[in-house]
């Protein structure tokens, strides 16, 4: 895994558990904890990272960064919305689920 690649992989972990230490990262990684810093360092300038120290620190993202949110198009958005009704009680619940999670922000969770 070279650089880039981590780093990408850090980025996976941290949206998925939103806090982890550098320690955890390192081990998982199979790098050094030094890596890792140097790593969260380049990684902080894209990304809205918050590192803390001591006992329960770590790297975090906020709650509010969801970079998975407005992927779809507003095309895709109708389309989906037009197959709810064709589709069966299951089929319903998952494509309302893919709405509420990769829609626009201003997709109502009613609808969902």
């Amino acid at each position: 895994m070279n650089a880039i690649e981590r780093r990408e992989e850090i980025m996976r972990i941290l949206i998925i558990r939103r806090h982890e230490t550098m320690q955890v990262l390192a081990d998982e990684l199979g790098v050094t904890d030094r890596t890792i810093r140097n790593d969260i360092t380049i990684l902080t300038a894209k990304y809205p990272l918050k590192t803390s120290r001591g006992v329960g620190g770590g790297v975090s993202v906020p709650d509010s960064f969801n970079p998975h949110k407005n992927i779809l198009s507003m095309e895709q958005i109708n389309v989906l919305e037009e197959l709810i009704p064709k589709a069966t009680e299951y089929q319903q619940t998952i494509i309302k689920q893919i709405l509420a999670a990769f829609g626009t922000n201003t997709y109502l969770t009613c609808k969902a």
